[in-house]
């Protein structure tokens, strides 16, 4: 491996880092801007989304750079496979987080229904899931890369509840139906960044085994 070599996989790294920091962020900004209905820190949110796009753009231009000049192999062509594959998550879950800043927009000019603006639990469960499946890139932790796999399904579950608590209430006041959808796109936003948190904890576990584990396959290894 030549020192060159070293040095641009450490660049791609960094950038995966530092992508990975704004993305974060951005999720972490659009669930506050929910909750205190502020549509000015929304479209914080939108502006920083431009910013992901054009770092998610470098990260894949790196990757493709290296696969050319360099023909990598065994762990270091898994890492930048991984890394292809975990950008588009990322920059995926920087439009959700968008989507759900929208809904602060609306709410913030609205009555809408206090009863079913908490969604402290489910957004601390997902915000979890990001920064733990960050956290497992960063370390090349395969233990906590299952801990987000796993915890896909408690955010499924949340994401029901929801739904149900929504449907009563819509049944029982039809005349704000349209905000109460709104309502519930927040909560269907979160529960897509769970799965794009959980696929990029997946894209670890193809680093460190060498495996893909998709669908359930070899997350007892």
């Amino acid at each position: 491996m030549t020192r060159h070599f070293e040095r641009e996989m450490e660049r791609i790294k960094k950038k995966v880092l530092t992508l990975s920091a704004m993305v974060e962020d951005s999720v972490y900004l659009a669930v506050k801007a929910i909750e205190t209905r502020d549509s000015v820190l929304g479209e914080r949110v939108r502006e920083m989304d431009h910013e992901i796009d054009d770092m998610e753009v470098e990260v894949e231009e790196e990757c493709l750079k290296i696969l050319a000049l360099h023909q990598p192999v065994a762990i270091d062509l898994r890492f930048i496979v991984a890394v292809l594959k975990l950008n588009n998550d990322l920059e995926r879950i920087g439009d959700l987080a968008v989507n759900i800043a929208r809904r602060a927009k609306i709410l913030a000019t609205a009555q809408a229904p206090t009863d079913l603006l908490d969604f402290s639990g489910m957004a601390e469960k997902v915000k979890s899931m990001l920064r733990n499946c960050l956290q497992a890139l960063v370390n090349l932790d395969g233990d906590l890369a299952r801990q987000v796999c796993a915890a896909d399904d408690e955010v499924d579950a949340m994401n029901r509840v929801m739904y149900e608590k929504i449907h009563q209430s819509i049944r029982a006041n039809p005349e704000q139906s349209a905000l109460y959808l709104q309502l519930f796109s927040v909560s269907r936003n979160l529960e897509r960044i769970a799965d794009h948190a959980t696929n990029i904890a997946e894209d670890v576990l193809y680093m460190i085994q060498g495996e893909i584990v998709r669908h359930g396959k070899g997350m007892m290894v």
